[in-house]
């Protein structure tokens, strides 16, 4: 019996299965959608659907660079509780994504679920033996990938991965002060979390509603229209100092803003540098957190 397909697609999302177990699993069973599936279960791939529907939440951030190729990656995976992050298996899963990232350069997760790992096997089926092995629902969330000079930064085993690129030369990149100032750059990111690297970025839209915002507080604690413009204006300035990387004062020396910062360490290292693009990702944000409530589970049960 011949399968199409279509038919592949709907054993996958009937199963969650990888697509090419699906294919296999169909040309085993000469196109039979049933047989198809016990032969995914017997292979105890099936059963990673049932972990499939579970909210993953937790688990890790990795930010990395590899010097010499001057490429970076962020890449967020996630678990359904914090104690897998600390598997020594899922950590050595996520780095060789990490690594895959880098290498391949894959447009998107869903590229990224075709490409081959060190075993020959493709990410896809790598990632449902994780979670049959683990026991867990795990999900590759989203990473970004830079080209050129990039600094990371990892806080706390995972929490927050953030990967800063730069413009400067292969000697002042080289070098260590060079490091630990892109370290230290990083380290901002984390801890200010700016939404914007530079005023440039902000949206024309955002700004004037900002500034919508900020005239009616003005004008709701009393004061003259004219006054109230010149207030805006001096919280317009505070608005760019909290949301914009460049115009943040430095975290470890709050007399001098990030620009200051990246401009000293210029001249020291005799070259020039520049802030060009910053990723900051947070571990799970944003995702439906797992809410445990043993007592109204054990009263449901005596309903």
């Amino acid at each position: 019996m011949a399968f199409t397909a279509s038919d592949v697609k709907n054993l996958r999302e009937r199963t969650g299965c990888g697509m090419m177990d699906c294919k296999k699993a169909l040309t085993e069973s000469n196109g039979d959608f049933e047989k198809a599936i016990e032969y995914l279960r017997e292979k105890g791939l099936a059963a990673a659907t049932k972990k499939a529907g579970r909210i993953a939440a937790e688990g890790m951030v990795l930010a990395t660079v590899n010097k010499e190729a001057k490429v970076g990656v962020v890449i967020e995976v996630n678990s359904e509780t914090d104690f897998v992050a600390k598997n020594e298996q899922f950590r050595t899963f996520v780095a060789e994504l990490a690594e895959i990232v880098a290498e391949t350069n894959p447009a998107t997760v869903e590229e990224l679920m075709t490409k081959t790992m060190k075993d020959g096997n493709t990410v896809e089926a790598g990632l449902q033996e994780k979670i049959l092995v683990i026991g867990e629902n795990l999900k590759i969330r989203r990473f970004v990938r830079y080209e050129g000079p990039c600094v990371a930064y990892i806080h706390a085993g995972g929490t927050h991965g953030v990967l800063v690129k730069f413009e400067t030369s292969d000697e002042v990149f080289a070098k260590p002060e060079f490091e630990a100032y892109g370290k230290d750059v990083a380290m901002q990111v984390a801890a200010a979390n700016p939404t914007y690297l530079c005023k440039a970025d902000v949206a024309p839209e955002v700004l004037e509603k900002e500034k919508e915002i900020l005239m009616q507080q003005a004008i709701n604690e009393g004061k003259p229209a004219n006054i109230a413009e010149k207030m805006v204006m001096g919280r317009i300035a505070k608005f760019y100092k909290e949301n914009c990387l460049l115009d943040q004062a430095f975290v470890k020396d709050d007399k001098q803003s990030i620009t200051d910062y990246t401009k000293a360490t210029a001249k020291a290292l005799g070259g020039d540098i520049a802030v060009v693009a910053f990723t900051r990702f947070e571990k799970g944000e944003g995702l439906e957190k797992k809410e445990d409530n043993f007592a109204a589970e054990i009263a449901s049960m005596t309903k």
